[in-house]
This record gives C-alpha cells, structure tokens and sequence, in this order.
C-alpha cells in the first residue's frame, strides 16, 4: 500500500492507497475477489506517535463474491465495522490490566465509552465458565452496589476461590438463578455453604441443595454483636454518668477500644482498656461474653460447640443486660449454622478480601452504571486457582 501524509502540532493524518495488484479478499469467506462493486475511504484511529494521535484514511472496497454476495473486503488489522485498528484495540486491552478507563481515556484521547466498550467486549471473550465439577463448598455474601441500600451477591467456589456468579439483590427471589444455575446434580453434590446470617440466602440454599449444610460466618456474627450489645451497654453506660463529664467521656470514647481485638491493641491502649473493665463490671461482661462467643467457631467437634453454646446462652440470660440478653435470644434459632463451623471450617474472610478488592475496582471507575459490566469485571478478577 503507497502512504501520503499531511501532519498538525497533534494529528498526524496517513492516507493509504490499495495495491493494485492484490486482489482484495472477501469479508466473509476471505477468499480473493477481482470484482469490485464500490469504493469508499474510512478514517481510522491507530497507536499514538510521541504525544500526536495517528488518523489513518483507509480505501475500502465491496467485492462482489460469487459465494457471499456483496461485502466490504478483508482487512486484517481492522476489525469489521471498527474506526480503530487491531494494534490499538490490543494496545487499550493491554492498558486496561493496569489503568482505570477514565486515564486511558486521557492518555489516548478516546472516548470513555469506547474504551468501555473494547473493555465489555474483551471481559465477555476472556471470561469462561466457571468449572462446576469441582464444586462442593460455597461462600456467599452481599455487598453496596450504590448508596441508598442497593445491593448485589456474590457467591463464590470455598476450595479454588472463583467467583462463579455475581447478581443484584439479596432476596430469595434474586439468588434463585444461582442455584439454577448450578442445577439439580452440583446441587446434590454441594455440602456447606459459609454466610452471614441472610435467612433469604439460607432458605434458598436449603431449597435447591438436599445436603448441604449453612455455616454462620464468624466475623459477621462478632461485628452484629459489637453494634447491638457493646455500643448499646457503653451508651447506656454513659447516659447512667451524666453526672460525671469526666468519667462519661472517657466510656463515650472507648469504642474502638472494646471492638478491636486485644492482639491489635498498643500497650498504652491496652492498659487503657483494662482500667476501663476494671472501672465498669457490664463492660467487663460484654468484652468477656464477646471473647467467649468467639470460642464457638474453634470447637473440635459438634458436641463441644452445643456445650460451648449452653453456657455462653445461660451466661449472657443471667447477665441481665437487656442488649445482650435480647441479642441472645434472637442468636438461639441460628444456633445450627454456628455449630456447623466445628465441622466445616468455612469462613467468609477470604469473601470479604474479595469484597474489598470489589470496592477497589468500584471506586477505581468511580462506580458502574452497567452492572452486567460491573459484575464481568469481578468475574475476570477472581478466575479462581489453577488445579
């Protein structure tokens, strides 16, 4: 092909000439094809050179072939249809690893919705199925899609870490086509699933698997307790030293000190924590009660985590603290689910790295309007590990 150029301070302009003595190919079958049936002439972006945006004005020609009727010829390094070429189409795909969209869009010069469509296109051709043969354990939880309490579920593979479904809602309704997804013999075949304590998620797994056994996470069970019993006994606490500005500000500013794991604690801090405790006995119970509830999780077996149970229930009754007494009642029906841990040690941990990587990839983009797209990006994040 014979290349002319004209050029500016920021566009370089390449006009191409086809060779005349190469037949033009096909667009369908690519076989060659010496009957031309029109010209046209396409101008189409390639790769920066330096800090100038290269435009290529291309000679396009419809053959007339004998097998495909009339079509726009063959062109390898331009994909149908495409106002860019195939070198640039890969370069953005291989920026798009590394960059959010809005940067790519400034360093190139294109459009953000070009970009996220290349994007769209390259998650739907990389993205496979997800291998449901190696199936047997699931972790499921919720996260924000957008403010305003709008949330999405991912469920993911317990043993290779793959994300194998991501959709709105956390209704039984929204997480039913996962399970059908599934279908009935992964379903038969899946023992436990680790999750918060989202009944419509537990009625929905108990409806499509016949074997399958709910694990309670840990961490979603200790930071419901942390908002219902320790904040609420430290209000009330300080609400009773209203007296006291001194003595009540320092309970108003213990929260963190009694929510943090004691190993997280400084030295000054844990010093401060323990002449709290020392100072307020229904502290001391909630702190206590909350280590002990932990216990649970850590059970040898099943026997020992209904005993464990036993007495953090008779405890937690005779306490007489209302928060604790009323968020161990309304615990009872979940008791199943916790015992379950001692026998499937199924936790959500590594969901919740998963879901702040999902945060980061959210913020990345500052949100997603298109979930479909959204979720693909999740999806090509976790491919899960390798057998």
């Amino acid at each position: 092909m014979i290349e002319t150029q004209s050029s500016s301070e920021t566009d370089l302009l390449l006009r191409l000439e086809a060779d005349p003595h190469v037949d033009p190919r096909c667009g369908r079958c690519q076989m060659p094809c010496g009957l031309i049936h029109d010209r046209s002439t396409r101008r189409v972006r390639e790769r920066n050179l330096f800090d100038r945006q290269v435009w290529l004005e291309v000679p396009l020609r419809r053959v007339a072939c004998l097998s495909c009727g009339v079509n726009t010829e063959h062109v390898p390094w331009l994909p149908s249809r495409s106002r860019l070429t195939g070198r640039l189409i890969a370069h953005i795909e291989a920026l798009l690893r590394l960059l959010p969209i809005r940067h790519i869009s400034q360093l190139t010069g294109l459009h953000w919705h070009t970009i996220r469509t290349i994007d769209a296109r390259r998650l739907a051709r990389d993205v496979t199925a997800p291998d449901l043969s190696r199936v047997r354990r699931l972790i499921m939880d919720e996260f924000a899609l957008f403010k305003g309490h709008r949330y999405a579920t991912v469920a993911i593979c317990a043993d290779t870490q793959q994300v194998l479904w991501v959709g709105e809602g956390r209704s039984r309704n929204d997480v039913q086509p996962f399970f059908e997804m599934l279908g009935p013999d992964v379903c038969a075949r899946i023992e436990a699933v680790a999750m918060d304590m989202n009944t419509a998620m537990d009625l929905e797994a108990k409806a499509h698997c016949p074997n399958i056994r709910v694990v309670y996470d840990l961490f979603h069970v200790i930071a419901k307790f942390g908002r219902e019993v320790i904040d609420r006994v430290r209000v009330d606490q300080a609400n009773t030293l209203k007296a006291d500005p001194s003595a009540r500000r320092v309970i108003k500013r213990s929260r963190w000190l009694l929510l943090r794991n004691r190993g997280n604690l400084t030295d000054e801090q844990a010093v401060k924590l323990d002449d709290l405790l020392a100072a307020n006995v229904p502290l001391t119970t909630v702190y206590v009660l909350k280590a002990q509830l932990k216990e649970l999780w850590y059970a040898p077996d099943e026997d020992e985590a209904h005993r464990r149970w036993n007495e953090w229930y008779r405890l937690a009754l005779d306490s007489q603290l209302p928060p604790l007494v009323a968020f161990a009642k309304r615990l009872a029906p979940y008791i199943d689910g916790i015992v379950a841990s001692a026998l499937y040690r199924l936790n959500t941990s590594v969901l919740e790295g998963m879901n702040n990587r999902i945060k980061v990839i959210k913020r990345m983009a500052y949100g997603y309007r298109d979930s479909a797209y959204f979720f693909l990006k999740i999806k090509a994040a976790f491919p899960g590990k390798a057998r």
